[in-house]
């Protein structure tokens, strides 16, 4: 899994020491640079990214502005010389705020937050899971699910090979499993991204199955979609 970001940066030196510590960090994707919030603007409204490092002294439109400007469906790391926008960058929601000089350990700590927000794992991606059953703790390999169904008080999952029913909640899921792995569909369903045959109106096709999606999860769906 890859984090795509974007670096808004002006000075020439800090875009090269921030380039720099993006590429030493495998799971991100340096998928473009800007001088400007302008460029940055248009390129946002025809992309989507996960993370953005900005700063906040751009000339005329500066990062506050593209901020405010912005619908930023993405997580914000400011990068700037000056601690007054803090408060400012906190109200519009950014992730961290980097006072420049930073150090790498600083950089990484505010990636660090970034994962943690989007559900994803620097170090090693989760294999299975340990699902209980009526008096066992049974191991479920995450490549074999399916989806997850909601019946009542229990959710029954579906894998290739059977059927388990728990008590567990799909909160309890949504907690233990990243949203790019297995995703919450409708308040009923939750559905492995890598066993989804095809995506038709407002259903998920898996192993011949039609699964509903709803309107309450659509557009966090689809921005899942669109990552994978």
């Amino acid at each position: 899994m890859k984090i795509n970001c974007i670096i808004v940066e002006d000075e020439p030196l800090a875009m090269a020491r921030l380039r720099d510590y993006v590429h030493k960090l495998p799971l991100l994707n340096l998928v473009g640079t800007f001088e400007n919030g302008e460029d940055a603007f248009t390129f946002l409204k025809c992309n989507d990214v996960d993370l953005v490092f900005l700063d906040i002294n751009l000339g005329t439109f500066s990062g506050i502005n593209l901020l405010e400007s912005t619908r930023m469906d993405c997580q914000v790391i400011i990068t700037t010389a000056y601690h007054e926008f803090a408060l400012k960058g906190f109200e519009l929601s950014v992730t961290d705020y980097l006072l420049k000089p930073f150090t790498f350990e600083r950089f990484v700590m505010a990636v660090d937050k970034v994962v943690s927000r989007l559900g994803k794992i620097i170090h090693s991606e989760k294999k299975g899971i340990f699902v209980k059953t009526e008096t066992r703790l049974d191991r479920v390999p995450l490549d074999e699910i399916l989806y997850i169904e909601g019946m009542r008080d229990y959710r029954r999952i579906h894998t290739v090979r059977k059927k388990i029913m728990t008590l567990q909640t799909f909160t309890d899921f949504e907690k233990e499993i990243p949203a790019q792995i297995i995703c919450r569909v409708h308040k009923s369903f939750m559905v492995s991204i890598d066993k989804i045959e095809s995506i038709e109106k407002e259903k998920v096709k898996i192993n011949n199955i039609f699964i509903p999606i709803s309107i309450t999860y659509r557009n966090s769906f689809m921005k899942v979609i669109r990552h994978s």
